[in-house]
């Protein structure tokens, strides 16, 4: 089999147990105008630890099917949050 894809986002959501929803951001041309525009997707990720908060970097990485959302999971946390 080939590699697992790996995203990084941004944590939206931890209000679940080992559960996070992260917010992966790309960027794309518009096909006619060819401006760059931003698309945002939601993954719901496994994190065993409930290590990861709002705010966030997270890097996730492509799982099999841990429930009927769920298919990531939460490797390391690239950058916390400020705690303010």
């Amino acid at each position: 089999m080939g590699t697992k894809a790996e995203r990084q986002g941004v944590v939206i959501s931890d209000k679940m147990d080992q559960s996070v929803v992260v917010a992966v951001e790309r960027r794309v041309r518009h096909e006619l105008y060819g401006k760059i525009q931003r698309r945002t997707s939601k993954f719901m990720a496994h994190d065993v630890a409930n290590d990861a908060k709002v705010g966030d970097v997270v890097a996730i990485i492509e799982t099999r099917p841990l429930s009927r959302r769920k298919r990531w999971a939460v490797t390391r946390v690239i950058n916390r949050a400020p705690v303010i």
